[in-house]
């Protein structure tokens, strides 16, 4: 289960729509609640990657660059 979350094999259907309830204690809100944290930290970074790539991890190049004085 060390598996990294391929985002690119996962398809999304956008024309599926469900409305809920914010105060309904719902199946699925049982189902998270009985998941370990590490289990919901690995499907929301699946969730990171459809919605943003995986490009969207990758760090800013870190450049240190002097200026020279002109004025004196």
């Amino acid at each position: 289960m060390n598996e990294k979350p391929d985002a690119f094999s996962l398809k999304i259907d956008k024309t599926a729509i469900s409305t809920a309830s914010l105060f309904d204690k719902s199946d699925l809100k049982i189902y998270w609640h009985s998941c370990t944290p590490n289990e919901r930290l690995r499907y929301i970074e699946i969730l990171r990657q459809i919605n943003y790539g995986d490009t969207a991890s990758s760090r800013l190049q870190r450049v240190l660059e002097f200026a020279e004085n002109t004025w004196s």
